[in-house]
């Protein structure tokens, strides 16, 4: 196989990786904020009284759920724009 085809192949692997990590972290955070959404009105509508409670611990998991999405976005653009497995065909 010539330099050029394993140049390609590899692209083309890391194109459907990135598709991957992109599509399955955002249907991941999706399902994570709606299940946490959907508790925490359940929670609410239970006991009002501790709806100030629960709205701050919901914000701060939510948060955290759409900070793994961000993270698996930076890390599909290195693989898009600084590919370091094309460093190994050099």
């Amino acid at each position: 196989m010539d330099k050029l085809q394993l140049l390609a192949m590899v692209q083309a692997y890391t194109g459907i990786g990135i598709g991957l990590i992109i599509g399955l972290g955002a249907a991941g955070a999706c399902i994570g904020v709606g299940i946490m959404c959907s508790r925490f009105l359940e929670g609410a509508a239970r006991q009002p009284e501790m709806m100030n409670t629960l709205q701050t611990k919901v914000f701060l998991l939510l948060g955290l759920i759409d900070a793994s999405f961000i993270i698996g976005v930076g890390l599909a653009m290195l693989f898009a724009f600084g590919n370091p497995l094309l460093a190994v065909l050099g």
